[in-house]
């Protein structure tokens, strides 16, 4: 069980690097930051697939697409409350 935790941290915190560059807040983030995004958007991205019926189980490729498109409309949605708009 501790593993896993360590694997979602680690995956998590590269899906919300490679989001806060994709959304160009890269600099504005820290890596304690891009975990949380990641891990959050990996949340998101799970609620999306499954109203997309899109089911992955343990595929931890799904489960890091998903958590990369979370961690970006996530990042998106921040953009909007910051500075009222999308980068």
């Amino acid at each position: 069980m501790p593993v896993e935790w360590i694997l979602v941290i680690i995956v998590g915190g590269i899906a919300g690097w490679l989001a806060s560059m994709v959304m160009n807040r890269d600099a504005s983030m820290g890596i304690f930051w891009n975990i949380i995004v990641g891990v959050i958007g990996a949340l998101v991205g799970k609620f999306v697939l499954g109203l997309l019926n899109v089911g992955g189980g343990d595929n931890w490729l799904l489960w890091f697409i998903s958590a990369l498109l979370g961690a970006i409309i996530l990042l998106g949605i921040i953009n909007l409350v910051q500075r009222g708009r999308v980068r």
